[in-house]
Parts: structure tokens; sequence; C-alpha cells
């Protein structure tokens, strides 16, 4: 609404003088504006300027939460061209045919009022123009003659001080319209569940009529009434020729009937944070009256987060919620924002908004840190690397599964979000840095006062929310550019580069088909759904998330309590990933061309070396693999943790005996190069294999030189042979590990026991016969291994 000043009054003062000037009482006239000017001072009306209620709307204007203004009413303000042509016109014809023509007060109308009362000895017809109905809206007044006296008053002030159309919005705002509801659009929305915009002609007839007894004309309380005084109105629009008689004839047909007003609020804490932010900050109203705060948030995107966290979080038990974003990657704008499960449960912290809390990420982070290995030069996407135990300066992680699978490849450490690969690329990236490169593009770590960022955040040891996250992850599908999330249209454009376009290209590629470059790389139609998405689980199962991109989308999942407390069995993968992929599917349709850039191709490389194939002789290529590479950069593999030589080692076969021996301890020894596979990986491989690299055993006279640690196998010799007993099929054995720290993990011909149980004596029972090998690793890393040979008989 424009705001009044004495100069704008001045200004109509002026006019009204020169309207004067053909009257040759100039004098009195002036001398009566004057005094209608300084009435008007003295007494203004009521206007409204800033009310307190505020209304946050969709994308597309729709409401989705509204607060009362300071007298409890809820109004959803509007201005004329936002309501339906038909309402504009049924409300005019009906109500007030001559509003633009008169000042205020129609005397035709008042008069006949006045002879109508004079007659049958009560009010009849009130004779008020819509100026006067806003003045009684303003400032409510008896319905005696002082009460009408005072409302033409009004009525006239509000005539000098404002133009016809803001005195018709505020009309639109400010009817009554039954309970607390005022104004032709809060009215609309209410009862019929459709915007002012939209109203048919007997809607439009309906709410026409509706002020003149909001209470006894309520169509959700009255709706026979309502219908017979909405059908006048319809008959009085075609007996004036304003609506032909055939529209007129199929308005009445329809029936009236409402539910009770009654908001159905959606996005509920988005919008409480827009409503808190409005309030530290100048926002746009419309026509004096409540606030309206824009928002990005697409109404059907909203309605079906909402539905699917409502049906998912029904199925978990009590006190868990749950907390779920969609953002629009190329814009950053939040398409969907939930941030609890179900705001009328409030067992389940409904007030308490998950989208903004800072919980640990879990494992969500690792697909940044091998992004910024393979920008670094360290790997590429099959780099060999050890899922084993190993302690790096007295951290020993874990996998989650609790066992290791040896030599792994990049691709299938992220992918299966190993852990101890993770910490081992950190452990030589950096922690700090690796945390100044998270923050620096928007996904800040917090961590306790006075900390210092340590290897444990790569699996969680640190906090940030699911809406930083979901702004890194957007780095993904925009070539590598990560994005702050923007809730409102005006909000800032906030990029930051967290990877090469070439990292992020690789880094999807195995989040969404496992990174196989081998394969055929297929372009999706737009009829299918592609996801790249990563889970992470918090120490104790107090945080389950899944977080990835899809199409047009960066969307994210939070699985929890709150409070803290831990959920045991609930993980990102059972919990969260579903819930991520059904809303992926469940989105509007869109594609993203995803071309590779022109920095990444593909190579054939070789294991152990990690080199390119091309450069590796045949005995040194061990296992052969597809790769993406980054800038035509092939990285060998990393360094041995545990040998300080290369990978590449001469030794010395004894020609006889096929056993490794040294010059000194046999003079006809044969020379032999040999590509190793890392110390912590040797234990993986089978006896058969070793052989096939001619990593064989020593020969007992000469001393075996590649002890590695403090840790030693007793109980059975090197190349020992063992039969089973009489009357048994199977060889038992039992070994024990002297020395080691920590954790004892046991391995038989490569493979992980599972009922070890980090014992330092183990037992075995072998049924096959052949060359077996036993080796134990400790937390520390430390290997020992013993072969023997099985020679059953029956």
């Amino acid at each position: 609404m424009a705001s009044f000043s004495s100069f704008k009054l001045g200004a109509r003062l002026l006019q009204s003088l020169v309207w004067c000037r053909s009257y040759p009482w100039r004098a009195a006239c002036a001398l009566i504006l004057s005094c209608l000017l300084l009435f008007d001072q003295v007494f203004p009306p009521p206007i409204p300027q800033d009310e307190a209620g505020m209304v946050v709307v969709a994308r597309d204007g729709t409401p989705l939460r509204a607060w009362p203004d300071a007298d409890g009413v809820w109004r959803f303000p509007v201005t004329p061209d936002k309501v339906s042509e038909k309402y504009l016109d049924a409300l005019l014809t009906y109500e007030d045919r001559w509003f633009y023509w008169h000042f205020g007060v129609n005397p035709l109308a008042l008069t006949r009022a006045a002879w109508q009362w004079m007659r049958y000895g009560e009010i009849v017809s009130g004779g008020s123009t819509l100026s006067m109905q806003v003045a009684r809206a303003l400032e409510p007044v008896p319905r005696s003659m002082s009460g009408k006296l005072k409302q033409i008053a009004r009525a006239l002030q509000l005539e000098i001080r404002l133009s016809k159309r803001e005195i018709l919005t505020l009309y639109l705002n400010h009817a009554p319209m039954g309970g607390i509801v005022e104004g032709v659009e809060m009215a609309s929305r209410s009862y019929l569940g459709k915007s002012a915009k939209q109203l048919s002609a007997a809607e439009a007839a309906l709410l026409v009529v509706l002020p003149q007894a909001p209470s006894r004309l309520r169509p959700d309380r009255h709706p026979a009434r309502a219908q017979l005084y909405r059908d006048k109105v319809l008959k009085r629009m075609a007996q004036l020729q304003h609506w032909s008689q055939a529209e007129v004839d199929d308005a009445l047909i329809e029936k009236v009937g409402a539910n009770p007003p009654r908001l159905a609020w959606l996005a509920p804490l988005a919008a409480e944070r827009l409503r808190q932010s409005a309030k530290r900050q100048k926002v746009k109203k419309i026509g004096g009256e409540a606030t309206i705060v824009q928002s990005t948030l697409d109404r059907e995107v909203q309605t079906l987060l909402e539905r699917m966290l409502v049906d998912k979080v029904s199925q978990l038990p009590r006190f868990v919620s749950m907390a779920a974003l969609v953002m629009d990657s190329k814009t950053m704008e939040v398409l969907g924002y939930a941030g609890s499960a179900d705001f009328a449960d409030e067992r389940r912290f409904n007030h308490v908004d998950m989208v903004r809390g800072i919980r640990s990420p879990g494992s969500t982070l690792k697909p940044f840190l091998y992004a910024m290995a393979l920008d670094d030069g360290l790997i590429h996407s099959e780099s060999l690397l050890a899922d084993t135990p190993q302690s790096f300066s007295g951290y020993d992680p874990g996998n989650f599964q609790a066992n290791f699978s040896g030599p792994v490849s990049v691709s299938e450490a992220l992918q299966r979000s190993l852990n101890v690969p993770a910490v081992d690329l950190l452990d030589r990236i950096g922690s700090a840095r690796f945390a100044a490169r998270l923050s620096s593009a928007g996904l800040r770590l917090r961590l306790p006062k006075d900390a210092m960022p340590n290897l444990s955040i790569i699996l969680g040891g640190a906090g940030t929310s699911l809406e930083e996250l979901v702004g890194a992850y957007r780095s993904l599908a925009m070539a590598g550019m990560a994005g702050a999330p923007r809730i409102t249209p005006d909000a800032p454009v906030r990029e930051a580069r967290m990877m090469s376009a070439g990292a992020a290209f690789i880094i999807r590629n195995i989040l969404e088909t496992g990174g196989h470059p081998d394969q055929p790389f297929v372009e999706d139609d737009g009829s299918g759904v592609r996801l790249a998405w990563k889970t992470g689980t918090s120490y104790g199962f107090r945080d389950a998330w899944a977080v990835g991109v899809s199409g047009r989308y960066t969307l994210g999942v939070w699985v929890g309590r709150p409070d803290g407390t831990p959920n045991p069995g609930f993980f990102g993968a059972n919990v969260a990933a579903p819930l991520l992929q059904q809303i992926a599917f469940a989105l509007p349709r869109s594609y993203t061309s995803q071309s590779r850039p022109a920095a990444v191709s593909t190579a054939q490389i070789c294991w152990p070396l990690g080199i390119s194939a091309d450069k590796t002789s045949a005995a040194h290529c061990h296992v052969k693999r597809s790769a993406w590479i980054l800038n035509d950069t092939i990285p060998p593999t990393l360094p041995d943790r545990l040998r300080t030589n290369s990978l590449i080692e001469t030794i010395w076969i004894d020609p006889q005996t096929q056993l490794r021996t040294t010059p000194s301890c046999h003079q006809q020894s044969q020379q032999a190069e040999v590509a190793r596979w890392p110390a912590l990986l040797e234990a993986w491989l089978s006896p058969q294999r070793k052989q096939d690299l001619g990593l064989v055993p020593w020969a007992a006279n000469c001393v075996q030189l590649n002890v590695i640690g403090s840790i030693k196998l007793m109980g059975i010799n090197q190349g020992s042979r063992l039969r089973n007993a009489p009357g048994k099929s199977d060889v038992t054995i039992s070994l024990d590990a002297v020395g080691g720290t920590g954790q004892h993990y046991w391995l038989l011909d490569g493979k992980q026991t599972e009922n070890a149980n980090g014992k330092k004596r183990q037992s075995f029972i072998i049924s096959t016969s052949g060359t077996h090998s036993i080796t134990v690793i400790d937390a520390a890393g430390h290997v020992d291994s013993v072969s023997f040979v099985v020679d059953k008989r029956n």
C-alpha cells in the first residue's frame, strides 16, 4: 500500500480548490477543505502499513505456510491483477457499480437506504460503497446512525488519501470471509483449494456475497444458504447483461460445498527458516499487507518429498527422524526441503531442522578425497590399493564389515566404501590440506574446540550438514564446481571449485556405473534414471546418509535421531540409500548430458606396478585392467609402506630345487627379475599365484632376507608336508603368532578367516590336498606367512 504523507494530501487539496474555482463561494469551499484536512490529520484513518502476518510461497506463488497477523487473522495478500476477472466484475457490479465514479459515498444509494429505513423501521440495505466497506473492515462500527456517519467520514478520508486501486486492494485483502479468514485469496485457498485467479463464475459469485454475512453464509457450515445468496449474485449478473444467460445457467448448476478453513502446510521448517531470515532483512510486501516471502521450492516436488518421508518413517522406530533435500544442480535452487520426517509427530523431534543439523558425515566425504588424489596425480581409477590391517601413528581403522579384501582398485575401494584405503590416501595427501579444500568449496568440517583435522575426518570424525553435503556433491554434476543451495530466488550464487572437471567425471562414473571404461558408455535417452550415489554411517549408528546426483538434480537423505542416540542396525546402505533411490525415481524425469572431458581418457594398466600395459613386460603384468586416466598421467602404484625398495626386485632361484636362494648360498643360482606386490598384499596371494609370480619359498639352507615386521608364526615349518591322521578325512593344524600388536587377522590361502576373532592362536581344518598358505597380520600391518603341502590319503 502506498504510504500517505502531508504532501500527498496537500496535492489532493489543491486539486479540489481548482474544482471549486467555478463557484462564487471559493472561500467557503477552501474553508471546508481546510477543515477536512485538519480533521484528517488529527483523526487519521487506520490504514494498515506494516502488519506482522507473513506468507511463504513456492516458486509458482502458491502458499506453503502462513502466519497470522497480530490479531490472529489469516490473510494472503493479493493485488487486483492477481484476482479472477470474473470476481472483480461480479464484485463491482453487485456491490458498487459506481465505484470508479463516486468520492467514497454514493448519495443515491444512501438516499435509498434512508428511505427504506424510515419506511420499514429497520435497515433493509446499507447503501455502502466499497470504500465504506473497507472503512468498516479496518475500523468496525456499530450498525447505527452514528456508526454509519463515522463510516462515511472514514470512507471520505480513504478517498482523499488513496487511489481507487489502493482502496480496491484493501477490500480484496480485508473483506471478512468467516472466522479468522480475511481476503478473497485466503478464502479461495481455504474453502476452495485454489487461487483467486482461477475462480469459476459460480465460485466468484460465492466469494462476492460471503462478506455480507460471513458467519451465516460460510460454505463449510451453511452450504444451502450460501448457495441461495450466491444464486442472487449470478442472476443479477445476467439481469444486468454482464454475463450471458447460458454462462449463468451453467454456474447455477454447481453445488456449494467446502471444507472447513484449514491451511495444509508444506515445507514447514523451510518456511520457518525463511520467516526468521525475513525478520532480519528487508522483504517484499504487497499492498501494505502481510509479508510475502518467495522461495525456490517446487510445490509438486515438496509434496512428493514429504509424502515419501512420512511413508518411510512409519516403518521405523519411534524417535527416528529423517531429512531430505533436492536441489537443481544448474541453478542451485532448492526444489524440495524436508527438515524432519513428519511435522505433526512431536515424538520424532518434528521442530528440529536436520537439513541444517551438524552431524558426522560418515563415509560421504570419500568421493572428494579420491577426486583430490586424481587431481594430484597420485592415482588413476584402477590404481592398486591395500585393504589390509594397517596402523597410522596409532590410528587403526577397520572396515564396516570387520574384514579386509586385500588388493583392491580405486574404483572398488570407493564403491564399496572401504576405510583403510581411504585413510591411507588421506595420510599421503594430508588431513589439514583436505579439510581446507572442502572448506574452500563450502563444506566446512566442524571439529571440537582447538582440535586439528586428523585422519579420522574421512570416516566421519568431524561434523557437517546435509545442506553443505548436497552443495558439495553438486560438483559431480557441474564439472567439479560445488555450490551453496539457494532457497530464495534472490539468494546470491556462490560457487567454488571442488575438483577438476575430469576428476568429477571419473568419480561420478565410478559411483554411477562402477567405473568400467572397457564397457560401452551408454547415453541415457531420458527414459531411465541414472543415479551416482554414496552412503555414509557415523560411529555408533547415529547417522545414516545417502547423497548423489541424478539428471538435473542433486539430492541427499539423512536418517537418525536428532538427539544423537544410536540406532543399532541403521546404516546408510539399508535405510538412507533405498529412500534416496525412491526419490530419484519419483522426481520429474530429466536428463543432462555427461560428455567426457578432453582431459579424461582410457588406458590398459597392469598390476602390481600400476603403469601402462604398453610399458610393462608380460612377465610383470600379473593382472591387466582398463582404467580412466586424467591428463594422460598414469601414476604407478603408491609406494610400499613396509618396503623401501622398488616393486621390481632381483631374486635368485636354485635350478635344482626351484626354491629361492642367494648367490652366497648356491653359486649356480639363476637370476630373475620379478614384480613384487606391496608387502601387505602378498599375504592375500594364493600359494599358486605366488609361485607363478616367482615368489617361491626360500631354500632351507639359506637365510630368508625378506622378513618384515615383528611377528612370527610358530607351529609348522616352511615347506612341511602334512597328512591326515588315520580315520580322519581332514587335516587340522594349530598355529601361534608370536609378537605383533593389537588385533590379529588370519588368512588361509589368501582369504580372511571369519572365525579368527583376533586371537593369537588359531586352528585350521584343511579338506583339500595341495599347497596351502597361512598368514597372520597384526593391527600395525606386520605380517608373516608359511606355506605347506597337504597330502591326503584314504
